[in-house]
């Protein structure tokens, strides 16, 4: 793949000499999410009161095209936005009554918003969750798969990439064969939309699959999206007027009605801004043939050049020693290293930070992210 640091000239001009090893967290902006973002104000100058019509249709629409073709989904609209992932997951979690047993399987790795409404839910009395331990990483397929056949769920929630660890969970397509049709599956595909090659179109009748674009989508906070399973009738209790959009000047019925697609999903009001700017994204994709997969390899490219570096250091605590990693197994686009104490992260992210070289941690674990903007001498800045 090309060099691509030319495409994100404004974001690099105020941070000149640093590293940025935390795309996995907030990913640098490319130079044509500005036009992205001043079309929304024109868009909003020029229509004003009917720039819904505009916004929810033909814009939309084009962002439904272009995440189908991301991701090989053949139904664009059963896709539907949200200014956070949190919101669609709590619209799924709201069509099951709250008097009625819930029934959760999902893993102890799950993103901070997950982890806390699980253990919110769980005081009610009717909500029982299952989660299956990520570590030890080697046997978890085999542990997930036996949790997934030993009782009927009605919701499994799982990532497709751990977001503490960078290891790519097992594949929906792998064990879906193993779920009750009535069982409701959501993946979390934040750490993977973008990253990793990702094809839905086996899956697409059964499954949601939710993402956004703060990370490897590079279109920042506020375009966040998810795909509905095709001809569902469930009924979300948390609902706005976006719901039902197409029927809005209709006489309101005193049942409340639903999109027959992905919208009925959907919320109220937002600021569409971050979807013009993944728009921009994705069409500079397309038009300069930047797939994921060749992002992917590049990536992987600058993972084998960090490693490297990092071998040559031969840092007490920056090795492979500590480094959740498994050659020649899938992974993402970070590396996380584990050590005993989290005083221990503080002090290498602090002492990284004095060196310009940008990291994050959570816990005892500290994150180095790869991104395009990156290149294979750049890591010769880490010192340790």
């Amino acid at each position: 793949m090309k060099d691509l640091r030319a495409n994100y000239r404004e974001f690099l001009q105020h941070h000149q000499g640093e590293l940025h090893c935390a795309p996995h967290s907030h990913h640098y902006w490319p130079d044509v999410t500005l036009a992205g973002h001043q079309q929304y104000w024109l868009d909003s100058a020029k229509w004003v009161d009917d720039k819904w019509n505009v916004v929810l249709g033909e814009r939309l629409r084009r962002a439904q095209q272009l995440l189908s073709e991301l991701v090989n989904h053949p139904y664009p609209e059963q896709w539907v936005f949200a200014s956070n992932t949190h919101e669609l997951l709590y619209r799924i979690l709201s069509c099951f009554a709250p008097s009625q047993p819930l029934r959760i399987l999902t893993t102890d790795s799950e993103f901070h918003s997950f982890r806390r409404q699980a253990l919110r839910l769980q005081e009610r009395e009717t909500v029982t969750i299952d989660r299956v331990a990520c570590d030890p990483i080697d046997s978890f397929p085999q542990r997930w798969q036996e949790a997934v056949k030993r009782s009927h769920y009605d919701v499994i929630f799982i990532s497709q990439v751990f977001f503490n660890s960078g290891f790519v969970a097992p594949w929906v397509e792998q064990w879906l064969d193993e779920v009750s049709d009535e069982t409701v599956v959501v993946i979390d595909g934040y750490h993977g939309c973008g990253a990793l090659p990702t094809d839905l179109a086996n899956v697409a009748d059964r499954i949601f699959y939710l993402a956004g674009g703060y990370k490897y989508l590079q279109a920042g906070e506020g375009a966040c999206f998810m795909s509905v399973p095709k001809g569902t009738k469930m009924r979300p209790e948390y609902t706005g007027w976006y719901a039902d959009f197409a029927n809005l000047e209709k006489a309101q019925q005193q049942r409340v009605e639903y999109a027959d697609n992905g919208f009925r999903f959907a919320g109220s009001t937002m600021d569409y801004t971050a979807m013009y700017r993944l728009i921009a994204v994705l069409e500079w994709w397309q038009r300069d043939g930047i797939t994921v997969a060749k992002q992917h390899q590049y990536i992987e490219q600058l993972q084998q050049a960090f490693l490297q570096h990092i071998d040559q250091l031969r840092h007490p605590l920056l090795n492979r020693d500590h480094l959740l990693y498994r050659q020649n197994q899938p992974h993402g686009h970070f590396f996380a290293f584990e050590f005993d104490t989290e005083e221990q992260v503080q002090e290498l992210s602090k002492r990284l930070k004095s060196q310009k070289v940008l990291t994050d941690h959570r816990g005892k674990r500290l994150r180095f992210g790869f991104a395009p903007y990156q290149r294979p001498d750049d890591y010769r800045q880490i010192k340790g």
